[in-house]
């Protein structure tokens, strides 16, 4: 676990300029409209004035960031271009000439590091998944041999596959690894202990995702930003290049199938997107790091949500008219209170002790998080119970309590209840925002197990249990 030495300094809102009533509104919001954050953290002129984690969430958690990845790897390319080893201008083909394809195109060999930056290479839809079928080993090529129908830099299209070709960019210049660079140049001169990569199968780290930090490294991110780079006293990514990131360079558009998002369409600039308020790292399930330098805040979010629209409306809409304003001492005071409370629900019923059950699992449902006919069983143990899938996966659940275990070592924070004949249990893949609900059914024999929200790496649960995560996304 890492330490939880602190990053920023603490301060209270009233004392930083900022409402602590809007924050509580803030909060009113999102419990009003059920949306699941994990955690917040608000900075106002570079103080820490409101941090709160929903249990079983906590701070000295690092969280999987998902695409807020991008935004890191963004500044590893700063490094790299402020180094004088990588340019805008220089080209995919000529930094990585041996991950071209014999016939890559023309509008292929002209994509450079800028049109990666932005999303601009031509394709109109993400090229992750046909790229990993067309060269199952070499995302790099397979990312070239997918066509592209528009010029390069005219067209913003969200496009994971160009991060994980910046990634493999910077390495390829700098001789280092994406997270052994960002370590020394960024993450220790910070104060950052502990950030932990996914890979793919070969080893490298995703760079379009799979970060994971705590919200305070994410908070202190942001600031970082704000500061266009400064840590205190010592500059750890130029200014210009601060600015060129988080400036809008495309505009962007309405996605097909997805919910409309004032915020999605303010632009793009470098792996950070820009809007209506600043600027901002987006992952999915919200995933958020907001820089609003207009009025001096960063606020950090993590959560559990299909679209970030749930959280960044909220957010403009309770948060901001509070800056620059101060409550009261006993205000501030309701607000940390608040936030030290702050829970999800455990499991309602009863623990009826003594009581177990055994069932075969169905599978049948989309998003189901194990194989269809895996033996559960649940036995009571301590208070709580141990939760045996098949002959691979022990995970130990509470009663009215979270309790945690590691089986594959990444760790799985459960808590469990019997309403009536059915045991229900929630268990939490506590380092990501997922978490599967187990229904047993103990007349019937039969159980299900699956996802609140489905990870985008797939939905097989032991996957996401060992440590460190080494997959890529399936390929059909």
């Amino acid at each position: 676990m890492p330490s939880q030495r602190p990053l920023l300094p603490r301060s209270t809102p009233a004392a930083s300029g900022m409402s602590s009533r809007s924050i509580t509104a803030l909060l009113d919001r999102l419990e009003a409209r059920s949306v699941e954050c994990h955690s917040l953290m608000v900075v106002r002129r570079g103080h820490v004035v409101a941090e709160g984690w929903w249990a079983p969430y906590s701070a000295e958690r690092p969280n999987l960031l998902y695409s807020l990845t991008k935004s890191f790897t963004s500044i590893a390319v700063g490094l790299a271009v402020t180094d004088g080893l990588l340019s805008l201008d220089d080209r995919v083909v000529d930094v990585l000439p041996d991950h071209v394809p014999a016939d890559v195109s023309p509008r292929g060999r002209r994509l450079t590091v800028h049109h990666l930056l932005s999303m601009t290479t031509g394709h109109r839809a993400d090229s992750l998944a046909e790229a990993w079928e067309r060269e199952p080993g070499d995302l790099v090529k397979g990312f070239l041999r997918v066509p592209f129908p528009d010029a390069e830099g005219t067209r913003h299209a969200y496009d994971n596959a160009t991060t994980f070709v910046l990634a493999r960019m910077v390495e390829r210049v700098t001789g280092r690894g994406l997270p052994e660079l960002l370590d020394e140049r960024l993450f220790t001169p910070m104060g950052v202990d502990h950030a932990e990569w996914d890979r793919v199968a070969d080893g490298a780290a995703f760079g379009f995702h799979g970060l994971h930090l705590t919200t305070e490294a994410v908070a202190a991110f942001g600031e970082l930003l704000l500061r266009e780079g400064l840590w205190g006293e010592r500059r750890l990514v130029p200014r210009e290049w601060v600015r060129l990131a988080t400036g809008r360079h495309i505009g962007t558009r309405q996605l097909e199938g997805w919910s409309y998002n004032p915020d999605a369409l303010c632009g793009y600039g470098y792996q950070f997107w820009m809007s209506r308020h600043g600027y901002r790292g987006d992952g999915a399930f919200g995933q958020l790091c907001l820089v609003v330098p207009e009025h001096d805040l960063v606020i950090a979010v993590t959560g559990a949500v299909q679209q970030g629209e749930a959280i960044l409306t909220p957010v403009w809409e309770c948060l901001l008219p509070g800056v620059g304003e101060a409550d009261s001492t006993r205000d501030d005071a309701v607000l940390a209170e608040r936030l030290r409370r702050l829970s999800l629900a455990p499991v309602p019923g009863s623990a009826d002790p003594g009581r177990s059950a055994t069932a075969g699992l169905d599978a049948s449902a989309e998003d189901s998080a194990l194989p269809g006919g895996t033996a559960v069983t649940v036995d009571p143990v301590d208070g709580g119970w141990v939760l045996r899938f098949g002959s691979f996966l022990d995970v130990e659940a509470g009663h009215g309590e979270w309790r945690e275990s590691s089986p594959l070592g990444r760790p799985v924070v459960a808590t469990g209840a019997w309403q009536g004949d059915t045991f229900v249990a929630d268990l939490y893949v506590i380092t990501t925002p997922h978490r599967v609900r187990l229904v047993v059914d103990a007349g019937a024999g039969t159980a299900t197990a699956t996802w609140s929200t489905v990870p985008l790496t797939g939905p097989d649960l032991t996957l996401h249990l060992r440590s460190p995560l080494m997959t890529r996304p399936d390929v059909a």
